[in-house]
């Protein structure tokens, strides 16, 4: 039998063998039935393809030594967060349940991390108003500085702020900056970089990106949490990167990024420290000190806010993100409205906004009509027949890439965050999300939401029921590939 023979009959047992293999591991995975079909879709319609896709990206690998990490710092952090319980002056009282006091319960017994009150909020919906705001923080700063960012790209607005860190530094402040390797690639490359570092500044690269070592490491686990917390006691969360709108991805034609951050005066703001030296020791393998919130801080120096986070991603409890969003979904009765970029949720999702629809809940998606991913942008549309029919409002923004990620159920309970409707963020990336029962918060949240809706369009369910044959088709080919997305 000579050579050419010999690997005609290995590579089709060799293909049969990875095929039955992967199917199996299919059928034996704890995980939708969705996304079981299209992977096995995808492997037998283009085997190659499909096998190659699925040992990168079919199951979620952080790696020998991040997984070895996560085993021992889940347990060093949750006893941490487990002892801001010891403070009760910064507890909520849960003694009378609340429209949130299933999502709080939920994620203080799977995190550990309780809910905290006394947190002074402000929303800014402005590039300008967010990075202005930093930069006055920044100046302020007395003794440490942490960010967490997907994405840092230089120009505009942005070097103030680099330019603001570096004062900083020199003035004795130690700043600890954690960029996503994919997201921050630009940066990583450019002389602000070596710049900031060469003066003192501490940048550490999240989930470095080795492609030698890509069936040992699922490359496309990011760090998409977005976080800035200084002196333990100023924080901001929510959308943003660190980015100009005015200077970034201008030639990806989908109009000014629009998005949101919420800048937090209080006690929780050391929670989302504890988060930053949680992701800082996973990728350094030293931690930072982080202080337990300070009890010196009078709370009448507030306009009171209880706020609770939710931190998921690879390695923490499985299933958070999807959980939390179903809980907050069934608590409503009277509305809920959603924005998103990236609208692929998981079937269970999809599933609960029907059936609050069909209870006579509100149920609102303001949905940006262009997004920079083509894949999601098909594939999102294949819901919206079931959606609709349901009585789903569905709204398409026209004014530039809505980034903002919020959930507001009955005009009291604002989800603000990092966390895009679809399971990259339910289940890929590390992400945080803030939660708050507040009917002052809530109204501000309405207030946007409203604003976004002043520059939407309301799909019709009719015309779009009647969308060509063709397109259906492309939708559902797009779908096929959503766990890849």
């Amino acid at each position: 039998m000579n050579l050419d023979s010999i690997i005609a009959y290995i590579v089709p047992v060799i293909m049969w063998t990875l095929i039955v293999t992967i199917t199996l591991r299919q059928i034996i995975k704890r995980q939708s039935s969705s996304a079981m079909l299209s992977w096995l879709m995808i492997i037998y319609i283009v085997p190659v393809v499909g096998i190659l896709a699925y040992l990168v990206l079919g199951e979620i690998n952080l790696g020998k030594r991040r997984a070895n990490a996560s085993k021992q710092l889940l347990p060093k952090y949750m006893k941490w967060f487990a002892g801001l319980k010891n403070q009760q002056h910064l507890l909520i009282n849960d003694q009378q349940p609340s429209l949130a006091s299933p999502l709080f319960a939920l994620a203080q017994r799977r995190l550990s991390i309780p809910c905290i009150n006394g947190n002074e909020l402000h929303i800014l919906d402005t590039p300008e108003s967010i990075i202005q705001n930093i930069i006055d923080d920044i100046h302020q700063a007395q003794y440490s500085i942490n960010m967490v960012f997907y994405i840092w790209s230089n120009g505009g607005l942005v070097e103030q702020v680099q330019q603001a860190l570096i004062q900083a530094k020199q003035r004795g402040v130690k700043i600890h900056i954690l960029l996503d390797s994919v997201g921050s690639r630009a940066f990583f490359k450019s002389e602000n970089y070596q710049k900031m570092t060469a003066l003192g500044i501490e940048i550490e690269e999240a989930l470095h990106v080795n492609l030698l070592r890509v069936f040992l490491r699922r490359i496309d686990l990011r760090q998409h949490r977005k976080i800035i917390v200084i002196d333990n006691q100023i924080s901001y969360t929510g959308s943003m990167n660190m980015v100009d709108p005015n200077f970034f991805k201008q030639d990806s034609h989908v109009g000014k990024w629009i998005d949101i951050m919420v800048r937090i005066d209080g006690p929780v703001s050391a929670v989302l420290n504890g988060l930053h030296s949680w992701d800082w020791e996973m990728e350094r393998g030293q931690g930072l000190y982080v202080p337990l919130p300070s009890p010196q801080h009078p709370m009448d120096n507030y306009n009171i806010h209880a706020v609770q986070i939710l931190a998921t991603g690879p390695g923490l409890p499985a299933d958070l993100m999807e959980q939390s969003l179903a809980t907050a979904i069934f608590a409503a009765k009277e509305s809920i409205t959603i924005t998103t970029p990236y609208f692929v949720p998981s079937q269970n999702i999809v599933d609960a906004l029907q059936i609050a629809a069909l209870r006579g809940v509100n149920v609102s998606l303001i949905l940006p009509v262009h997004n920079d991913s083509l894949m999601v942008r098909w594939a999102s549309r294949t819901y919206f027949d079931d959606l609709l029919t349901a009585g789903v409002k569905i709204y398409n923004f026209t004014e530039g890439l809505l980034h903002t990620k919020s959930i507001l159920v009955d005009n009291k309970m604002a989800l603000v965050g990092t966390v895009n409707m679809d399971i990259r963020s339910f289940s890929l990336n590390f992400e945080v999300t803030m939660v708050v029962e507040d009917q002052t918060f809530a109204n501000e949240i309405s207030l946007l939401h409203e604003n976004y809706m002043n520059g939407a369009t309301l799909l019709d369910e009719q015309r779009w029921l009647n969308r060509p044959v063709f397109t259906r088709i492309i939708e559902k080919l797009f779908f096929l590939f959503s766990p890849l997305l």
